[in-house]
């Protein structure tokens, strides 16, 4: 792709997040577009978010499921920027105005206190960086119509990145095998998804250093106070409009959000 080309996919995503009117996958719209292309398109949204007020708070890790992995062609995760006006407080209702085509993930969240600013962190000193896991539920969403992507479309659409909802039991790592960590998301108390911190990428752990090593290798460290989402532990969920979600992980505590009554024109999934 051309600069050109690259400023004018970034401005479609960007118009379709403020619009709610979807587009058509870009692999389509730019044939040979490839990950690095993805990533400059993502990072041009990115900097035009912050020149606009927004700050990133951390990051999201996406396609910790081999399955999923396999689906798309791929053999890592991605990742996305997590920004201040993503975040929702515990049991809070969130607008489905904000919201594209959304999506329920049940995850962990790290948050560090220690930057990992090493050229190859080590799983020790990944581990020695957290402060503390947290249960999260990430509602993930697609600018991209009836989410019909493959690994270009989710990298420039930033890595699907929707809004997210942090339990209020922060918990330390240690002593906790998070690789075991049970997951049932239930929806009004019918579970839906279910799982275990083994689907995201054999333990979330393993997810977060590959991250810790990829930001480092960009010359865009992870730092103190940063908040990671691990990837899914399970199955997504589609959200209808009213939807009330509650999360058990294990060890890890719950975190619960609902959904407001109506879509209001953001092509919310029915």
């Amino acid at each position: 792709m051309t600069p050109q080309q690259r400023e004018e996919a970034a401005q479609s995503l960007h118009q379709a997040t403020g619009s709610g009117a979807l587009i058509a996958p870009l692999r389509d719209s730019y044939p040979g577009m490839n990950a690095d292309d993805a990533y400059a398109i993502q990072a041009i949204n990115t900097e035009r978010r912050i020149s606009q007020g927004r700050r990133v708070v951390g990051r999201k890790i996406g396609l910790t499921s081999l399955v999923v992995q396999r689906q798309l062609g791929v053999n890592q995760p991605d990742f996305g920027s997590l920004f201040d006006d993503m975040s929702f407080g515990d049991a809070e209702t969130i607008p489905l105005s904000v919201l594209h085509q959304p999506k329920v993930e049940a995850e962990i969240g790290f948050v560090l206190g220690h930057d990992l600013d090493m050229e190859q962190p080590s799983h020790q000193e990944v581990l020695q960086a957290v402060d503390y896991v947290i249960p999260a539920l990430e509602i993930v969403g697609s600018r991209i119509a009836d989410w019909n992507i493959k690994l270009v479309d989710t990298v420039a659409d930033n890595a699907s990145c929707g809004v997210y909802v942090l339990g209020s039991t922060p918990m330390s790592p240690r002593g906790l095998d998070l690789s075991l960590a049970g997951m049932c998301l239930s929806r009004r108390g019918e579970p839906v998804s279910t799982g275990a911190g083994a689907a995201c990428l054999g333990n979330p752990l393993n997810a977060m250093v590959w991250l810790a090593r990829t930001m480092s290798r960009l010359g865009k460290p992870l730092r103190a106070g940063e908040l990671i989402l691990s990837g899914a532990l399970g199955p997504m969920v589609a959200v209808k409009p009213g939807d009330v979600f509650e999360c058990h992980i294990n060890g890890v505590g719950c975190v619960r959000t609902e959904f407001g009554s109506e879509s209001q024109g953001t092509g919310v999934a029915a």
